[in-house]
């Protein structure tokens, strides 16, 4: 039975598999580095005592895969781990060529092999840190009786606006690849299930060739009942949040610091909280011309994210009280005015998630709707969600890659996923 290279003990008959790493002929012996998913363990052979193994080892090239066993000792003068392993027997399940890639190649080149790429230790922590994050925020919720939901991707119509959507055939009919499962979150309060989230893939038609956009990615959205004011969803996100980072900064921060240079700080409760007005002003002291009203563009998250960094000595911050007419048609509107009960959370100088109140009165969901340009005709089904009884709702949604990618510094998003699409990317 394998091992992990992780859980080798000294003195243990052991089987191991992983990539060759390194390969040392010398005149009397030969090293071998081999890595798995866990690490990476020093195989010597002794040319004269395993003549045997060398028929074997001189077929041997970097990045071939190969089942090794043997004896684990120890050695102080062996840099991983102090103990390496004296072989008896050695397989190779698969010989590699020489690799198209290496640690010079761009970004593009990297992509078009992705499944070596992603071999470095570096992306398995990275893919560790993804699993973790998505295991510690679904205990999260569980704990605090969430219904996890798996709603359709395949939609009749727009769950937010009409642009950026993929279409399809669908039996002679079009239809679109969902934007985002709100409108299903929705319906899920009308249903009666007071809480839930979902963990699955959003799709977003946006011809964007920035380091943080793209085309397909993995949300995690939650919406819960009873919820009449936006500070509740804030109050809950960001206790998410920190329950989550707290967990990878305990279990692989360490790691983290070594691999990517990057200190995991779990933050303080409450997050900094800023209206929308207030951060026009920041903006404005800081010579930026933008007014109250518009939305914000690159250059002015990065240069907030800045100044509010080193204000507070926090890297999140909330933007609350937003006028209607930059939000979605159904966030909540406060009492008579013009401003939405909706919140942007951001981390280092980056928009991270939208959150809102929900608008769960069937007259003026329809009339917001409406005054939106919407279709009633097309969007009928979505409001019979209301028509039968709903309880006040909001909720929230967030990129789980783009999180990584901002939690780690990857200097793209195409990085940090497991494998990207984009505008002119489909492949692998």
């Amino acid at each position: 039975m394998r091992t992990l290279i992780k859980d080798l003990k000294n003195g243990e008959q052991v089987e191991i598999s992983g990539f060759i790493e390194k390969f040392r002929d010398q005149k009397s012996i030969q090293f071998i580095v081999l890595r798995d998913i866990s690490g990476a363990i020093q195989i010597t052979v002794d040319k004269n005592s395993n003549p045997q193994l060398l028929p074997i080892t001189e077929q041997f090239t970097i990045n071939s895969f190969v089942t090794i066993k043997g004896k684990v000792v120890e050695n102080a003068f062996v840099k991983l781990g102090g103990k390496e392993i004296l072989p008896t027997e050695i397989v190779i399940e698969s010989i590699a060529e020489t690799l198209p890639i290496d640690n010079e190649s761009n970004i593009d080149q990297k992509l078009d092999y992705r499944w070596i790429d992603l071999r470095t230790p570096k992306n398995a922590l990275m893919m560790k840190v993804q699993t973790l994050f998505v295991q510690s925020a679904r205990k999260f919720l569980c704990d605090a009786n969430f219904v996890e939901m798996h709603s359709p991707k395949i939609i009749s119509q727009p769950s937010e606006s009409g642009s950026d959507l993929f279409t399809l055939d669908y039996f002679g009919e079009k239809a679109y690849l969902t934007q985002s499962p709100q409108f299903y979150k929705q319906m899920a309060m009308s249903s009666g299930l007071d809480r839930i989230f979902e963990i699955g893939p959003v799709f977003r038609a946006e011809k964007s060739f920035t380091n943080r956009h793209t085309t397909e990615f993995t949300g995690l959205d939650i919406e819960m009942s009873w919820v009449k004011d936006v500070e509740e969803v804030m109050a809950f996100e960001e206790e998410l949040l920190t329950y989550s980072m707290k967990a990878i900064k305990e279990t692989y921060g360490e790691e983290i610091q070594k691999l990517f240079g990057v200190e995991i700080v779990v933050p303080k409760l409450p997050f900094p909280r800023l209206k929308m007005k207030d951060a026009i002003e920041i903006l404005q002291d800081l010579d930026y011309d933008i007014e109250f009203g518009e939305d914000f563009a690159t250059e002015h998250e990065k240069a907030l994210g800045e100044y509010l960094t080193k204000k507070n000595g926090h890297e999140f911050y909330f933007i609350t009280d937003y006028p209607a007419d930059i939000r979605a048609f159904y966030h909540m509107r406060n009492g008579n005015s013009n401003i939405a009960k909706g919140y942007d959370l951001y981390f280092k100088g980056m928009e991270i998630t939208t959150g809102a109140v929900r608008e769960h009165r069937y007259e003026i969901l329809t009339k917001q709707a409406l005054a939106k340009g919407n279709s009633q005709e097309k969007i009928q089904f979505y409001l019979d969600f209301f028509k039968y009884g709903c309880p006040p709702h909001g909720g929230f949604g967030l990129g789980l890659d783009r999180i990584t990618m901002l939690l780690l510094n990857i200097p793209s998003i195409k990085e940090s996923m497991y494998i990207f699409r984009g505008p002119t990317r489909i492949k692998p």
